[in-house]
């Protein structure tokens, strides 16, 4: 089966936004490459390097007039699919100017540029779904905040907690990647142009204010020196893709366990004929969160590769970018694809009140154990309060009865008033104060992305 995320047209649907299949398709590539070859011509106009009218020949050229398929048969030859462009681009231009293009660069300084350029339009893509995702979480959290139910450590019944709070600690989550954005944006959006080793000896003395006068003319960062060779920018664009995968993948994993039948608490918004089985037609499969942990798992095996790259030999390095080529875009489709399908879980998440009541109640008051324990330590110390309602959990367990009557039962409880000790309303009250400050901060996160 085709996997990747970018180019299969079986596949690809699934796991990754059209929006991000067309940022990184051919057509755009090619567009890229000619922006840059452009904004090349025109700066080194200014400069005396290059005739006037190269950069509008280059700009009236259609991109359509590139042929993908060719482009990519001798880009197998190549090595590098900046070289048959350029020549296809050569073959473009009047005769008079074909002399002209590309001059002092290097496939790599096209190619990164490029690159650069469609990730500034990629992380505009995931700021836009990012920013949606973080307002359905602060709705949904504040439609929850005073909801009750079960907080969960190691699978287990652990202490009330609230879904509002549950939600925000999710919206929290990835509020905190995403928040890095920007400062990823500055580092990945550089220009590259340093010639065949970093030096760009063809400019002469011209060679730094024409790199940075094509960083200014684009739009990108600027370089102290050439980044040929230092490649962790990339591997820092990765390594942030997957951790918003990450991110994602907690609140999935929760919804995976939430929806499933034994706890029944949410289930995914239903579309029809979404989540089905082809053997079993009662079945609603939890899709949208499945997709964003098969992506989060994937994204490790491309971030190791990126890094892996950072070994660049000497000045240009053999096999270490290409491999980047399989990596990089990739995750951006997988982040693409999860942040859609985490906004369809922010904006329509189906949250069961009755089953978060009812589930409360499944442990037959051991949820409120500790607050039981701590409303005795108060008259028999720590260490005996804890004994004292370990003791009544074991009777829990062994004789079906509740906790408010184990320990109604036990001797060392006589006289003390527990009662208070099984009221929701003070975990309730405690969940607040963190919710209004988790949305806050999703808020502070939302403006940076805007």
């Amino acid at each position: 089966m085709a996997l990747d995320p970018l180019g299969s047209a079986l596949t690809g649907p699934l796991f990754a936004t059209a929006a991000m299949r067309e940022v990184f398709s051919d057509g755009a590539c090619v567009v890229a490459m000619l922006r840059v070859e452009a904004a090349l011509a025109r700066v080194q106009a200014r400069v005396g390097l290059a005739p006037e009218p190269l950069a509008p020949a280059i700009e009236a050229i259609d991109p359509a007039r590139f042929d993908a398929a060719a482009l990519g048969a001798e880009t197998a030859l190549a090595g590098v699919p900046v070289i048959p462009f350029v020549k296809a681009l050569q073959r473009l231009l009047p005769p008079e100017l074909e002399p002209h293009v590309h001059k002092g660069a290097t496939s790599q300084d096209i190619a990164d540029t490029a690159l650069a350029l469609m990730q500034r339009d990629a992380l505009s893509l995931l700021a836009a779904d990012g920013s949606a995702v973080l307002a359905g979480l602060s709705a949904l959290a504040a439609r929850h905040r005073g909801e009750a139910c079960a907080g969960r450590s190691y699978g287990q019944q652990a202490a009330p907690v609230t879904f509002g709070f549950k939600v925000a600690v999710w919206a929290a989550g990835i509020a905190e990647v995403l928040a890095r954005l920007p400062e990823i944006r500055g580092r990945a959006c550089a220009v590259s142009l340093g010639g065949p080793v970093g030096t760009l000896a063809g400019l002469g003395d011209k060679g730094p204010a024409v790199a940075d006068a094509l960083a200014d003319e684009l739009g990108l960062a600027s370089s102290p020196i050439a980044w040929h060779v230092r490649r962790a920018r990339v591997a820092e664009t990765g390594a942030w893709l997957a951790t918003l995968l990450g991110a994602l993948a907690k609140l999935s994993v929760d919804v995976v366990d939430l929806a499933s039948t034994e706890v029944g608490e949410v289930a995914e918004p239903h579309v029809a004929g979404r989540g089905g089985s082809s053997a079993m037609p009662h079945k609603r499969n939890p899709i949208a969160a499945t997709v964003i942990l098969a992506a989060a798992g994937a994204a490790k095996g491309h971030v190791a590769t990126l890094l892996e790259s950072m070994a660049a030999g000497h000045e240009r390095p053999a096999g270490a970018w290409q491999a980047e080529w399989l990596a990089l875009p990739p995750l951006f489709g997988l982040a693409s694809g999860a942040l859609a399908e985490a906004r369809r879980l922010a904006e329509g998440l189906v949250v069961d009140r009755a089953r978060l009541a009812a589930n409360l109640g499944a442990t037959r008051g051991l949820l409120f154990a500790d607050a039981a324990a701590a409303r005795l330590a108060t008259s028999l110390g720590r260490a005996a309060a804890h004994a004292t309602v370990e003791r009544a959990a074991a009777r829990v367990r062994s004789d079906g009865t509740t906790l408010a009557a184990a320990l109604a039962a036990d001797a060392a409880a006589e006289g003390i008033d527990l009662a208070p000790a099984f009221d929701l309303a003070p975990a309730v009250a405690a969940a607040q104060p963190w919710i209004d400050r988790a949305l806050a901060e999703v808020a502070r996160v939302r403006a940076l992305l805007a």
